[in-house]
């Protein structure tokens, strides 16, 4: 199946929605009561991005858009926090056209890019390769936590997963995550969603 018939659905409708970016101007002018740094995450993500521009890619050479079940996964979670798709598609598992589909979401306003599939250690798995060629700023912390839950669930076969993510030069969230859609609810639900908004306002600093 061809890479743009193999699915990419864009969401563009909603790009001219004013790009998720408010002026604030929150900060520490509500005249909280600050008792000290224990206040600090929350301050930041109150004055995060309410509304993050994102993208899914899937990389596989057998999945479609009916049976993708990990970007669906993804998808809806981020969606159902009020962030918005802009751009979308499964592409083969191969260095070249994960690239290839990572700057197509970058061309459609993505803020954060999620890549699910190819996060094991087969010849095959090669998403992770291609998206810790393209991070200035490493988040090792992802991969840590995400591993340490996953062991929770599934054991000592979490140490197979490669998961990681990290910042572009460009100031673009990247996440590479797990075909699995259990792997994914559980890196979106317990990771990526609670703290997306803050990460993007970090990242852009």
């Amino acid at each position: 199946m061809g890479r743009q018939r193999h699915g990419q659905w864009h969401g563009r409708r909603h790009a001219s929605e004013g790009g998720g970016a408010h002026e604030h101007g929150h900060g520490h002018e509500h005249g909280h009561a600050h008792t000290g740094e224990e206040d600090a995450p929350r301050i930041h993500r109150a004055s995060a991005l309410a509304r993050v521009p994102f993208a899914v890619i899937t990389a596989s050479d057998s999945r479609t858009e009916a049976t993708d079940a990990s970007g669906r996964v993804l998808r809806e979670a981020l969606q159902g926090r009020g962030h918005r798709l802009v751009h979308g598609e499964i592409v083969k598992d191969d260095p070249a056209g994960i690239r290839d589909a990572i700057g197509r979401a970058k061309d459609a306003g993505a803020k954060a890019i999620l890549v699910t599939g190819g996060t094991g250690i087969a010849s095959r798995d090669r998403t992770v390769d291609v998206v810790e060629g393209l991070l200035a700023t490493p988040l090792p912390g992802f991969g840590e936590l995400f591993r340490m839950l996953s062991f929770q669930e599934i054991g000592s076969a979490a140490m197979l997963s490669r998961a990681t993510a990290g910042v572009t030069a460009d100031g673009r969230l990247l996440f590479a995550l797990p075909g699995s859609s259990g792997a994914c609810r559980l890196a979106v639900q317990k990771l990526i969603a609670p703290e997306l908004a803050h990460l993007v306002r970090e990242a852009s600093r």
